[in-house]
């Protein structure tokens, strides 16, 4: 009978991830587990504490993975080598994430898996087919990726400009037709063993993939196609997962237990962290023995169906800011506060070079702050801030993460009210800045309060009143009494910024010391005659 080895690629919440992976083995199968090599220490030692006396658990070489980047295929090569190596008697090897639950037995998995021999998995003609809806297409393959999009997504774009005028495009391997489709997939054993001599023949193959954005989908995809005979290969994923209108994957919640088991699926993705009824009725049925199922496959249909009868007025379904009304339990809010923009924007981009967070800057005070596209709700600034909880919801999903930095005025003292309401976690750093008569003049002509033909009599009395509004701003943050309130300042020295900053992003000393140390961290931007966006 078949045995599973799961391929689990994860990097937060270590008991959920633990309970998750005594379900999976419950019924003899195994797990090799690949934990972001950025997240918390502690967090991994826990994990593998809970698991250090089990044959059935192992643990890949860890890695620093980045959505997008080849780090998310180099983490599943290291837990494939390892899984091979260590469960010979593993017949599949199945990719899950944290967030996916078994929606059918372990008997029914093992018994659909001797009765279909064949590779699952998601693979289209990457040039013909439309499974790339949106954004670059050609460009993710003709051309070499070595920053993150979402880190730095200028740079990045400037790169492959830079590309395309000097000619630069490469193709791929010749022998290779590239497909592409979901990195949810199933492979037999002699399929990865396979995958895996192949690459040690052709390093070209894996030069290739490097430098291509979001290989992730396209990397097994294109090799399974190239080993695998075609009759051999089912071109479709064994997990369900469904997306929305606008492009965000579809979470699933409690009440959707019934719904989830009439799927022709082994697995299913998104379930809600906060979903724990959900999780615990599916572990037990995980463990179950139960083989009769009745399949219905109507869940992408009903989900279609209800989402349309919202659009159309009618009482199913209300609109995605009304539904969504907490950011959810398990997630943290991280607020950088701080009126000089660009001071929170270099700070931001530390942050995210030294961990693995993802952050945004000034959505809800800067008409274009670079959003991903959300389905609209991104245009309009005051759309943002009129749903405000729906808007973190999304970002937290479009970055597939329960840790988010934004960066936030002071005089936004409505916004972090509703955030501290929420059941998130909620943590501000208040960076502190000094502001000469210069930098006052400066602002008071980038909101309209004066312009260059000001006389300096009317900029001398507007400078003590602008500089008090900023005091009075602050002083009403620090009378609101918010829990885990923080600050930095530019009066201190690095090391009694590292504290703060330390505690705020909960990370070792010594990264919040690099973080602080950014050189320039305080220093002015040259804003004569710009916007205030900055």
């Amino acid at each position: 009978m078949a045995k599973i080895a799961y391929i689990l690629l994860c990097h937060a919440n270590p008991e959920a991830l633990i309970a998750q992976v005594r379900q999976l083995i419950t019924k003899g199968d195994f797990v090799s587990i690949h934990f972001d090599g950025r997240a918390k220490p502690a967090d991994f030692d826990a994990i593998k504490a809970a698991f250090n006396d089990v044959d059935q658990v192992v643990f890949a070489d860890r890695v620093k993975c980045g959505w997008g980047e080849w780090s998310l295929v180099q983490a599943t090569l290291n837990a494939l080598a390892r899984a091979v190596e260590a469960f010979p008697r593993a017949s599949h090897f199945y990719m899950v994430s944290g967030d996916c639950m078994p929606i059918k037995s372990a008997e029914y998995a093992h018994e659909f898996l001797d009765t279909h021999d064949v590779d699952y998995i998601e693979s289209f003609d990457y040039y013909q087919s439309d499974w790339i809806k949106t954004g670059m297409k050609e460009e993710r393959l003709n051309y070499r990726h070595f920053l993150n999009e979402r880190k730095h997504k200028t740079l990045f774009y400037a790169a492959l400009n830079v590309q395309k005028r000097l000619g630069l495009e490469r193709k791929p391997p010749k022998d290779l037709e590239i497909n592409v489709g979901s990195q949810w997939w199933c492979l037999r054993r002699k399929t990865i063993e396979a995958i895996l001599t192949f690459l040690a023949e052709r390093p070209d193959v894996l030069r290739f993939f490097r430098t291509t954005w979001i290989p992730d989908e396209t990397f097994f995809q294109t090799l399974v196609r190239h080993l695998v005979p075609h009759s051999d290969i089912n071109p479709s994923s064994l997990t369900f997962l469904m997306f929305s209108d606008y492009g965000m994957p579809v979470t699933f919640y409690n009440d959707q237990y019934d719904m989830l088991l009439s799927q022709d699926f082994l697995f299913a993705r998104k379930i809600s962290s906060e979903a724990h009824d959900l999780k615990t009725r599916l572990g037990r049925l995980y463990a179950s023995g139960k083989r009769d199922f009745n399949i219905s496959n109507e869940g992408r249909r009903l989900y279609h169906y209800l989402t349309q009868q919202g659009r159309h007025g009618r009482r199913f379904a209300p609109r995605f800011w009304e539904r969504e009304s907490t950011l959810g339990r398990e997630r943290e809010l991280l607020i950088l506060i701080c009126k000089k923009w660009h001071v929170a924007k270099r700070l931001l981009d530390a942050i995210r070079h030294a961990t693995n967070l993802s952050g945004v800057a000034y959505l809800f005070d800067e008409e274009n702050p670079g959003l991903p596209h959300l389905g609209g709700i991104e245009n309009s600034k005051q759309k943002r801030a009129r749903h405000r909880r729906a808007m973190m919801r999304m970002l937290f999903d479009y970055y597939d993460t329960n840790q988010l930095v934004i960066c936030l005025d002071p005089n936004n003292l409505d916004l972090l009210q509703d955030f501290y309401s929420d059941r998130c976690t909620t943590r501000i750093l208040e960076v502190e800045c000094s502001f000469d008569d210069a930098y006052l003049v400066g602002h008071a002509k980038r909101v309209g309060l004066a312009s260059d033909t000001s006389s300096p009599q009317i900029l001398t009395q507007l400078t003590p009143t602008i500089r008090q509004e900023f005091s009075l701003e602050n002083d009403r943050l620090r009378d609101a009494d918010f829990a885990h309130y923080y600050r930095i300042s530019e009066q201190n020295t690095d090391i009694q910024n590292t504290q703060p900053m330390s505690a705020f992003l909960d990370i070792p000393a010594e990264i919040a010391a690099e973080i602080v140390a950014t050189d320039g961290l305080f220093n002015e931007l040259d804003i004569s005659g710009g916007s205030h966006e900055l």
